[in-house]
């Protein structure tokens, strides 16, 4: 195991429970640990752009200098591909390290790290089966999970289990995949819309997200287990609320969308570096209604509310939208962005270019940086070199999900990375509330 002596955890308490929880570690989840392929990252770097290296080495010392002074790093994380190339499990061993001090991500992940992040699972014609078409997705498919005989009988002590219509499920011919899990597949998906169900009335009696009520049942191999364990904020952005079937709602219904907006800036202005993964609508996340450089909180401010600032902030973007960097290039250039807002002009037009909204806040803040490339590249590359450079050992590393250490990954995952622990998440006791 990696040690974090020298980061600091600084501010760690103020957006979560700032006493023990009973009961917590009541369940000793084994902690797994990987052999790292220091071969493959090599490749991976290798396979990397000139300028793309370049920026990587900014961004590894950019988090080192940060670190090794105490400051505070931030994720902000889109779904599906940070999913299934392993850098939500990556980042949840990055915040077990004391490198990431907080994390913003979608509903959608918070589900599939409720029912182990990644699963196996058999698609086959639910037609054929019998099914009603026009109950069934686009695809006319439906999803089973490869379970063991001891995971079936816990799931049937929480909710009702068809077996007969499992095991038909699983003897019919199928393909079988890995994909994120508690998704459409049976019995995994239903397992979680009802725990969700049951986890939003702890929430609420606790008074605290939802993300942070599950996050005491989690693996601390997912970014919320690792989160409550380190007692830092793990918190789904508004943008991207509604996803995930019932746990999205369940979120949303946690605690009041001003106070999560509250949570989400507090945990902006904590961090003196923000590192966005394959995300969208992140201009929305920046822009309001707490924030004074790039968004709208001069009228919070005018208000007398607590406001905060981006302008002195480090934002690394791992983006493989070019137009992105294209954008970025023209305002360091030229001001081109600032120009289309002065001048109230369409920036598609005025930029010649296909302009997403996050990239006009993005491109004005002076400490942006964007790196093109893919997640399932840059992101081991970076967390290892930072890792090094910090003197920390790391546990898990991803890899990029086509090449066979990324296989492996997968595989790892699927084995030992575990849903919520039901019993665990109803025995502990959050001892305070949110401030």
């Amino acid at each position: 195991m990696g040690g974090t002596q020298g980061l600091s955890t600084r501010g760690a308490g103020d957006f979560s429970h700032k006493g023990l929880i009973a009961g917590f570690r009541k369940k000793d989840w084994e902690v797994k640990t990987m052999t790292m392929d220091r071969k493959a990252l090599e490749a991976l770097y290798r396979g990397l752009s000139p300028k793309t290296k370049g920026r990587v080495k900014q961004a590894v010392d950019l988090i080192t200098e940060t670190k090794a002074r105490g400051g505070r790093v931030a994720a902000v994380l889109g779904s599906g591909p940070n999913l299934h190339e392993g850098v939500t499990t990556l980042v949840a061993e990055l915040i077990r390290k004391g490198l990431v001090d907080g994390v913003s991500t979608s509903s959608a992940v918070i589900n599939h790290e409720m029912a182990g992040t990644l699963e196996k699972v058999k698609r086959i014609d639910g037609a054929a089966l019998g099914f009603d078409p026009t109950k069934l997705a686009s695809d006319g498919r439906v999803e089973v999970s490869l379970l063991s005989g001891r995971q079936l009988s816990q799931i049937e002590e929480e909710i009702s289990l068809d077996r007969p219509l499992y095991d038909r499920l699983r003897r019919a011919r199928g393909k079988t995949i890995i994909k994120v899990a508690g998704n459409m597949a049976y019995p995994t998906g239903l397992r979680t819309e009802r725990l969700a169900a049951d986890a939003l009335k702890l929430a609420k009696k606790h008074g605290i997200p939802f993300e942070k009520m599950v996050g005491y049942g989690a693996d601390p191999h997912t970014m919320i287990g690792a989160g409550a364990e380190r007692n830092i904020p793990v918190l789904v952005t508004v943008p991207q609320l509604v996803g995930g079937g019932m746990v999205g709602l369940a979120i949303g219904d946690s605690i009041p969308i001003s106070e999560r907006c509250r949570q989400i800036a507090r945990l902006l202005d904590s961090a003196d570096i923000i590192i966005e993964s394959a995300l969208a609508l992140s201009q929305e996340v920046h822009d309001g209604p707490f924030e004074l450089f790039t968004g709208h909180g001069i009228w919070a401010d005018w208000s007398g509310q607590w406001t905060y600032s981006l302008e002195n902030k480090k934002i690394i973007r791992i983006d493989l939208d070019p137009n992105l960097e294209r954008a970025w290039a023209a305002e360091r250039k030229s001001g081109t962005v600032t120009e289309a807002v002065d001048k109230g002009l369409p920036k598609t037009k005025h930029m010649k270019i296909p302009f997403r909204m996050e990239m006009s806040g993005f491109a004005r803040i002076p400490g942006s940086l964007p790196i093109a490339g893919d997640i399932g590249a840059v992101w081991p590359v970076l967390a290892m070199r930072a890792a090094d450079a910090l003197g920390v050992s790391l546990d898990f590393m991803s890899y990029k999900q086509s090449t066979p250490p990324g296989e492996k990954m997968r595989e790892w995952i699927v084995r030992h990375v575990k849903p919520v622990d039901r019993q665990l998440l109803f025995e502990c006791k959050p001892d305070k509330k949110y401030a």
